[in-house]
């Protein structure tokens, strides 16, 4: 049709400039690939400021970041929204009822619903959708829009990243695993199928095995953004933490890989600080923290009056007065809707753990941990506080215990 061209997935743009069209196609991979430069989608509207999806993808970027900056281009792409193509038009419903400030997120689910069906290459609207989904903490949402889609998107890359990832927040680790090993024969540099091959392989205790990959595959991480890159590195981490490495090791990741991306120019501190944290509230459960130095007072420094209530008093050694805040029955897997993975939660089970040790609620304590080894038995700290669980009166249960945390200490890093 005359006054459009098509995009990366072939949809009809209303547009005369190429310029424009290669600023969006520039954002949909920045945006797959966990990229840096997905400020590229800026130029867009530049280049042409009459196009509703220029207008509409680059407030969506900004939305979360700079609304002030976002509303002209919301405008601009109403404005122009009778000589839109369709395309155009639906991906303008979904993304304005994300960003509006009156929000219903089931609404917005459905109408990435109804995009994807009538448009169903469109991966970028399928990754904006399932980051909604993991939100709310409906990973059974985010399965439903990747598996409507992959019957015409199954030789591209980036669709196996995301089936594996819905499909390990379902606890279906095989199926996963067999996605992202096959989202790994088609790009081998896809930073999210690592992600999720790393959390299969985390969650099966194969500590060594993950890190054996994952360092492998960091050669091809320079260019993701902040948070991938240092997401990547704190899975890294957390699997020579979990595989019982020595704690210098940790140390290193932590220092190397997450706290030097604040360096770089276009680092994004928070999203380092988001892994930085998760890992050092780790090492602290653990009673490494001493190896760390001052850096877990750098890094409170620059999270002042962001710290939880029960966390807070948990750091200063109050824990009967942090088990206030939580209740009785408390499990972290319940509170997905913070937007956190299974592995991400984990810790705060532990911190619970140990702060039920702590209070000297030793039966409430043996509880928890052995409901946490029905999910992950070849964790060794969880067999550590499993010893440290059983009173004198169970003096047998503690040894073979601590045997069980030896022999797996010894089996996963020299």
């Amino acid at each position: 049709m005359e006054g459009f061209k098509v995009d990366k997935w072939g949809y009809e743009v209303k547009t005369n400039s190429d310029s424009c069209i290669s600023s969006i196609n520039s954002y949909y991979h920045q945006v797959l690939s966990y990229g840096r430069e997905r400020s590229v989608i800026l130029e867009a509207p530049k280049q042409d400021p009459t196009c509703v999806l220029a207008n509409i993808l680059a407030a969506h970027y900004l939305s979360s970041g700079d609304s002030s900056r976002a509303m002209p281009l919301l405008e601009a792409a109403k404005s122009y929204l009778e000589q839109s193509s369709l395309y155009e038009k639906v991906v303008f419903d979904a993304i304005n009822c994300l960003i509006s400030p009156n929000r219903d997120d089931d609404v917005a689910v459905e109408l990435h619903f109804k995009l994807l069906k009538d448009f169903p290459r469109d991966l970028v609207s399928l990754k904006r959708a399932q980051v909604l989904c993991f939100y709310m903490g409906r990973p059974d949402l985010s399965l439903k829009l990747v598996e409507q889609v992959l019957s015409v998107n199954k030789q591209e890359s980036y669709i196996y990243g995301m089936l594996a990832f819905s499909l390990l927040e379902l606890g279906r680790y095989t199926d996963a695993e067999e996605a992202a090993n096959k989202g790994f024969e088609i790009d081998s540099e896809d930073a999210w199928t690592h992600h999720a091959l790393c959390h299969v392989y985390q969650y099966n205790c194969r500590f060594k095995e993950a890190v054996q990959f994952m360092e492998k595959c960091s050669r091809t991480w320079s260019s993701l953004s902040s948070f991938m890159y240092t997401h990547n590195w704190w899975h890294v981490a957390l699997c020579y933490l979990e595989g019982h490495s020595p704690m210098e090791k940790v140390r290193d990741v932590y220092d190397q890989n997450i706290w030097k991306e604040l360096e770089r120019s276009d680092a994004s501190p928070a999203e380092v600080y988001l892994n930085a944290v998760g890992l050092l509230l780790r090492v602290y459960v653990r009673g490494g923290i001493n190896v760390f130095g001052d850096r877990l007072k750098i890094l409170a420094d620059c999270l002042t009056n962001k710290l939880a209530e029960a966390l807070f008093e948990y750091g200063k050694g109050e824990n009967e007065r942090a088990l206030e805040f939580l209740d009785e029955t408390f499990d972290a897997i319940n509170y997905k809707i913070i937007g956190a993975s299974d592995e991400q939660l984990d810790v705060f089970n532990e911190v619970w753990i140990t702060m039920l040790l702590n209070s000297g609620q030793a039966t409430k304590a043996i509880q928890a941990i052995e409901k946490q080894l029905k999910k992950r038995e070849g964790t060794p700290f969880l067999w550590r506080l499993l010893e440290k669980s059983y009173p004198m009166s169970r003096k047998q249960e503690a040894i073979d215990a601590g045997k069980k945390a030896q022999a797996l200490e010894a089996a996963y890093f020299d």
